[in-house]
């Protein structure tokens, strides 16, 4: 005889079939954030792999590699082609709302400021991506859950890079897993410009793990930020791309452990470099490369600022404190750096008895065009400190707006000027938090504010 369920039993039948869905719900939505191929609204998340297309001319590529004679000094043959590769993730907050993370080694950079434009011609949606602190973006249209299209810098002309990358990959330059000749990490002495009558110096930092290559490259004037690739066999490969620079490093791992390779930064310039292992290889202290030229050793400017009005180092505002004057570009990685530390410090000590200005060098021949560049760099960095427009970003001319100085050799250079506006100190470069040197400079720069700070007026 078949009995009937009771009814408690069947109430508490249905509290567990409600409690499974529930639990069936939460864990849907938790998971969702890995499991969004269908529920995405804009791009599919998850990892991407990006390739930079530096050689968009053959014939001159060639013609460059003639010209400077790479060819002759690099031993191999099995160079990418001028394809730079970079990864990023496609990150959701919500169905609608995504940021992408350029990955390079423990570096992340977020962008956020993304927008879609209806194309006529093609009849298909653009996606474009900001790097606002750079001036730059990334445009492309995406199908097959394939993005392709081109890095632009609006302020070097028609300077672009054609740019495609692909859904679901996240290896950098191979899927291979060749066997390394020998563990590179440790510290190099390199030569780039090999080539060249006056090659520059540099060290050589990388760090090892099987295939995978972490690093980056110090010189006189400042690094080259962080760096990724790998190790195949005999030959290594590193690359980086922060939305300013497309940095490319290809090299042969020789029998006497030393590197021979090529150097890429965007499709402009390539030059060959070498290196051997170095522990105690050193560069010139980057206070001594950098200098004043006039006895009294005093520094006066006067430039416009970021709404057209002129400051001068005179102003009343910057009387009789101790200062730093930062010589920067908004284009530059390394001055972001400094800005971003500039501005750490600052907020860390309220108050402190300084005054801190930068004076910005653009690419920008219009001079509005230059300053908005400026103020849109201090907006998204929250700068607290005035910025001034000094010129454009050639090297020589901006020397020529600081005659008081020697030369100035690197973007950035920090000045260190006492309350009489005499300059005590000259920073050249700047090592970031890539690079061992990071920490010294922090604590050197605490020291020379210190002693600013505690010096009188004359």
């Amino acid at each position: 005889m078949e009995t009937k369920p009771s009814h408690l039993y069947m109430h508490l039948k249905h509290l567990l079939i409600a409690k499974l869905v529930g639990i069936s719900f939460l864990y849907l939505i938790h998971a969702g954030c890995f499991v969004m191929d269908d529920s995405y609204s804009k791009l599919p998340p998850g990892p991407w792999r990006g390739v930079l297309k530096l050689d968009t001319d053959r014939a001159m590529a060639s013609t460059i590699q003639r010209e400077t004679r790479v060819k002759d000094i690099v031993a191999f043959e099995e160079i990418t082609e001028g394809e730079l590769p970079f990864n990023f993730e496609v990150i959701y907050s919500d169905q609608s709302t995504f940021a992408i993370e350029i990955i390079n080694g423990e570096e992340r950079i977020r962008l956020d400021e993304i927008s879609f434009r209806h194309d006529k011609a093609t009849n298909k949606d653009t996606l474009v991506v900001h790097f606002p602190a750079y001036d730059s973006y990334l445009e492309a249209i995406f199908e097959d859950k394939v993005l392709e299209g081109k890095w632009v810098v609006p302020s070097r002309g028609d300077y672009m890079i054609p740019f495609v990358a692909y859904h679901g990959q996240n290896h950098r330059f191979s899927t291979l897993r060749k066997e390394p000749l020998i563990d590179i990490s440790g510290k190099w002495e390199v030569q780039f410009e090999v080539e060249s009558e006056n090659p520059y110096p540099a060290i050589g930092l990388f760090e090892q793990r099987g295939n995978h290559l972490t690093g980056t490259f110090q010189t006189e004037t400042g690094d080259y930020r962080y760096l990724e690739g790998t190790v195949q066999k005999d030959k290594m490969y590193l690359s980086c791309f922060d939305g300013a620079h497309m940095f490319l490093f290809e090299a042969k791992i020789n029998k006497d452990s030393s590197m021979s390779g090529i150097f890429r930064n965007g499709s402009h310039y390539v030059t060959s470099w070498q290196g051997k292992r170095n522990a105690e290889f050193t560069l010139k202290h980057p206070d001594s490369l950098t200098y004043v030229t006039t006895s009294e050793g005093l520094l006066d400017f006067t430039f416009p600022d970021q709404n057209g009005e002129m400051v001068s180092l005179t102003d009343a505002t910057f009387t009789g404190k101790p200062k730093l004057v930062q010589i920067l570009g908004t284009w530059c990685p390394n001055c972001l750096d400094e800005s971003k530390f500039l501005t750490a410090f600052l907020h860390q000590n309220k108050g402190i008895d300084l005054a801190v200005i930068g004076l910005a060098f653009e690419r920008y021949d219009d001079p509005i065009q230059a300053r908005e560049v400026i103020g849109r760099y201090k907006d998204r960095l929250s700068i607290p400190y005035p910025i001034l427009h000094a010129g454009k970003s050639d090297k020589r001319e901006a020397g020529k707006q600081l005659p008081m100085l020697n030369r100035i050799i690197s973007y950035p250079t920090l000045l260190f000027v006492d309350r009489s506006n005499r300059v005590k100190r000259i920073h050249t470069g700047f090592n970031g938090p890539a690079t061992p040197d990071y920490e010294k400079f922090v604590r050197e720069f605490e020291l020379s504010v210190a002693s600013l700070i505690q010096e009188p007026e004359l």
